[in-house]
């Protein structure tokens, strides 16, 4: 018995009906005002429960082998110091991989290392009490920067001279001081950016007059062909390159980085000394 309020009141389903009700639906009773109020509530539809099973894995992750690589570095350059009869310290100007490679291919009977600098020095040895053999301790300050280690039994005079005539022309990357001036002259631009003579060179493609825009060149497309009103220098020799300057060197077919190997110094397992390279060619 209900003293006011609202009181539920069931609604049956029709007789012979089949299939569930899409919704809950109740009906309240007013015993004071003698009114009835409808409430429908939506119904959730049945969840699955999730399986423990489903799991993401990731294919590309990859345990991590720092380690194991400082101690493969640090035996395989001791592993040589017992083999060859040199030991070289080079830099590298410009580094590319694939100019590495072709240094590797060509000293075949050779080893070139360029790893971790400090790695490399605890190999050789930091001091007179911890190098590996004697006077290797006078190498390793000469490993700082962008260097490596060479180990070859060819006379020093063969491989000093061979890397010094071995020099590689690549596009510069950003970063890096420009090493020469380069500008467009005015007019219609071409695809070499005036480097040869326009009776030998062919207009820029108007498809690409949106690209070289977006890289700072004020052009403009005039009857199909991509115009500067007035000479736009790209960069100027001594500048830090960034994107744009290195994406229109590149765009124009201009080369000015320059990747060489520089010999520093080398030990012999013979004499058990260190000679600096540009001391003896001097």
């Amino acid at each position: 018995m209900f003293r006011g309020g609202r009181a539920p009141l069931a609604k049956p389903s029709p007789p012979g009906t089949q299939g569930p009700a899409p919704s809950t639906r109740e009906i309240y009773f007013d015993l004071d005002n003698s009114t009835s109020f409808e409430n429908t509530k939506p119904k959730k539809p049945p969840t699955m429960p999730k399986s423990k099973r489903a799991k993401v894995v990731h294919l590309s992750k990859t345990e991590k082998k720092g380690k194991e690589l400082t101690y493969k570095l640090f035996a395989n350059i001791r592993e040589c110091l017992d083999k060859y009869q040199y030991c070289y310290v080079f830099s590298v100007e410009n580094m590319r991989n694939t100019y590495l490679k072709e240094v590797r291919t060509e000293f075949t009977d050779s080893r070139l290392f360029f790893g971790k600098t400090k790695v490399m020095a605890k190999a050789l040895g930091a001091s007179p009490e911890d190098e590996y053999q004697p006077a290797l301790s006078q190498l390793s300050k000469y490993l700082t920067g962008n260097v490596g280690l060479f180990f070859t039994s060819q006379s020093p005079t063969t491989t000093i001279s061979y890397f010094s005539a071995y020099t590689k022309t690549d596009f510069a990357r950003a970063g890096i001081p420009a090493s020469r001036t380069f500008t467009v002259p005015a007019g219609t631009v071409h695809s070499r950016g005036g480097e040869i003579a326009q009776e030998e060179d062919v207009p820029l493609a108007h498809s690409l007059e949106q690209n070289v825009r977006k890289m700072g060149m004020p052009t403009s497309l005039v009857k199909g062909r991509v115009m500067l009103d007035q000479p736009y220098s790209v960069c100027k020799e001594g500048d830090v390159l960034n994107s744009h300057q290195t994406a229109l060197l590149k765009l124009f077919g201009v080369a000015t980085a320059e990747f060489k190997i520089q010999m520093t110094a080398y030990w012999s397992a013979a004499t058990h000394e260190v000679t600096e390279v540009d001391a003896m060619e001097e």
